[in-house]
């Protein structure tokens, strides 16, 4: 009898005899031989480093707090949307039998049986099944037994869901290569967003923070993302030395405040005729507004650092302690989805590998899906308890196929097996959550897909050019803000062509008036 191939872990590697040997990062991270996060400290140490935390925040003076803003001390997340990409290096599937694709009509303009099966739904689930295998219960239509939608579910309350929704775009991507230009994020930091700490954020070191490259003509190198990955390259970000600790936090930012002013009567002495002088004093001000600053908002460390704060984990977190402290992409989440819901980042990539899942059956793709899902989810749900409104973007590079072999087993749930990398099946797509409510969609659809579930290629301009893809994502970001107009102005050498098209491939209505 034939042995049935068991699933692997979420987190074992995965070896394909058709593949070459690793030898790049990119290679290491589809193939899942490269953690995401790094060691946990010894629960002891961890205990005593974080068992006294001091008060989160201590008030800053009137008349210190009123020359933030001429200083050029930004607003949190400068009063844009908080941005999150989700890269899954390896080539993972999205279209079908995770969201739903169609042909020219959109998501229910339902392709063939055998378009579904490549795609992994053998006949008995097909979307157009009597209905039954359709969840949209986050406004974009999925498959109902969709890994992605099941992790999310997990995590995402009930009345949070009705706030979201989200939209699908067809488009070609080549499989096993981080050459991909992917990564939208200098887009949407172009288009306004930018964190109180850090302007990008990463959890791959590269020049996109990613596994995926950035088009090369929206990289700006003033803006390369910051490494972050875990809870501690956060609360590493900020050091407000010796003097908060010897006193407690608002102590210390009384004595900031008092030195500020100390310096202001020293200032005030100086002649500022000429204005080389006025903008050196203007500079020295400032340069003590922002010392004050900073030690009122992050002199205790524990504000920023995901693993304390009670929304993310614990008895009523997104995550419980022990599925926090037992895994790393959790924890990568959560310390990417703190800064950036929270304005300290203005845009974050999490990676994730791993993603090259063709191993002769269903089941390891699906255990892999489905905590890219509750990822995907923790993210939602976290915006909803602060209260920020939240875009989330998802691709990979290239996707899979299958022959029409189904996976029996419990965790391949009889679907169809993946057999191969097929970069004609490969699509991308983004949720929006709108505290405001559910965000009205003008189309959940961008391009088609064809009968025989493969890419459209002619059916947009993402279709068939990764560049354009990214292009097509960030004008629905500034869509999001009514901002659309601006798209030419800020990205002149775009190929997204006139006006009547570009609207042809924005999403949603706005759901916010310019900044937040």
């Amino acid at each position: 009898m034939a042995k049935k191939p068991t699933p692997l872990p979420p987190d074992a590697p995965l070896r394909h005899p058709d593949h070459p040997r690793p030898v790049s990062r990119r290679d290491f991270l589809a193939q899942g031989l490269a953690a995401g996060a790094g060691v946990v400290l010894a629960p002891t140490l961890l205990s005593f480093l974080l068992s006294k935390p001091r008060v989160a925040h201590a008030a800053l003076s009137s008349d210190v707090a009123g020359l933030k803003a001429g200083c050029g001390i930004d607003s949190l997340g400068a009063g844009k949307i908080p941005f999150i990409c989700f890269d899954l290096a390896g080539g993972a599937n999205i279209a079908g039998s995770n969201v739903l694709v169609g042909k020219q009509g959109g998501q229910m303009d339902f392709l063939s049986s055998a378009g579904y099966s490549k795609l992994g739904l053998p006949g008995d689930m097909i979307p157009q099944a009597a209905g039954t295998f359709i969840n949209r219960e986050f406004g974009l239509a999925f498959h109902s037994d969709s890994a992605f939608v099941r992790g999310m579910l997990e995590r995402v309350a009930v009345g949070n869901r009705a706030n979201v929704n989200g939209a699908v775009i067809p488009a070609l991507s080549d499989n096993d290569t981080g050459n991909n230009p992917h990564n939208p994020m200098y887009g949407i930091y172009k288009a306004g967003a930018k964190g109180e700490l850090l302007t990008l954020i990463g959890s791959v070191s590269s020049d996109s923070g990613g596994n995926s490259m950035a088009p090369a003509a929206m990289i700006d190198v003033s803006a390369r993302p910051t490494k972050v990955d875990r809870p501690s390259d956060v609360t590493g970000l900020v050091d407000t030395g010796k003097l908060v600790g010897l006193l407690s936090q608002s102590d210390a930012v009384a004595v900031m405040e008092a030195i500020k002013r100390i310096s202001d009567k020293k200032l005030a002495k100086v002649s500022t005729q000429l204005g080389a002088d006025a903008a050196i004093k203007h500079d020295v001000e400032c340069q003590y507004v922002k010392s004050a600053d900073l030690v009122d908002r992050y002199g205790d460390p524990s504000a920023l650092n995901p693993s304390l704060d009670t929304r993310i984990v614990g008895p009523s977190g997104i995550f419980t302690q022990a599925e926090y402290d037992g895994d790393a992409e959790f924890r990568k989440t959560a310390a990417v989805m703190k800064m950036v819901i929270n304005g300290y980042a203005g845009a974050g990539t999490i990676t994730m590998g791993g993603f090259d899942y063709h191993t002769g059956n269903r089941a390891t793709g699906e255990v892999r899906d489905l905590r890219a899902g509750r990822c995907m989810g923790a993210c939602l749900e976290y915006a909803a308890r602060v209260g920020k409104p939240l875009m989330i973007y998802v691709f990979s590079d290239g996707s899979v196929a299958s022959n029409g072999m189904v996976d029996n087993a419990v965790e391949g749930r009889g679907k169809g097996v993946w057999t191969g990398d097929n970069s004609s099946t490969a699509a991308s797509f983004f949720l929006v959550y709108n505290p405001g409510g559910r965000p009205q969609a003008l189309r959940q659809q961008i391009g088609s897909f064809r009968a025989d579930g493969s890419v459209e290629s002619a059916s947009s301009p993402a279709a068939n050019n990764v560049g354009l893809l990214v292009e097509t994502l960030v004008l629905n970001y500034l869509a999001l803000h009514g901002e659309q107009n601006s798209f030419t102005a800020l990205f002149p050498n775009h190929g997204l062509g006139n006006a009547s098209l570009r609207d042809s491939l924005t999403a949603f209505e706005p759901i916010v008036s310019g900044t937040i």
